[in-house]
């Protein structure tokens, strides 16, 4: 896997994915290889390392856009599961070096 597989396969369009939500700033899609039933990734369209890195672009309006859709698809995930998880990685946790956000339900599949 590259080390940023969200711009250089999803973004590109290098890999085709399911969309959930899409915005200007922000695209929402089921993962490709969930772990979870239930399981979406989100992630914002322009290149930002993690949650606490320290790119011009990885501000407030980022942010405040990406949980805007994480909070929407949150919602449609308990509605229609009863329950849903949000997790965002760091550090060595972090295999794609592009911020993003699970959103899961359901029953752990691997």
């Amino acid at each position: 896997m590259t080390q940023d597989f969200y711009c250089d396969e999803v973004l590109s369009g290098n890999t085709q994915v399911r969309k959930v939500i899409e915005t200007e700033t922000v695209l929402a899609y089921h993962h490709t290889r969930p772990s979870y039933t239930h399981h979406i990734v989100v992630i914002p369209k322009i290149h930002v390392q993690s949650l606490i890195s320290e790119e011009a672009d990885n501000n407030e309006a980022l942010l405040l856009a990406l949980m805007t859709v994480i909070k929407s698809v949150a919602a449609d995930l308990t509605r229609t599961t009863g329950s849903a998880k949000i997790i965002t990685n760091l550090g060595e946790y972090q295999d794609s070096k592009h911020l993003h956000w699970h959103v899961v339900s359901g029953e752990k599949i691997r």
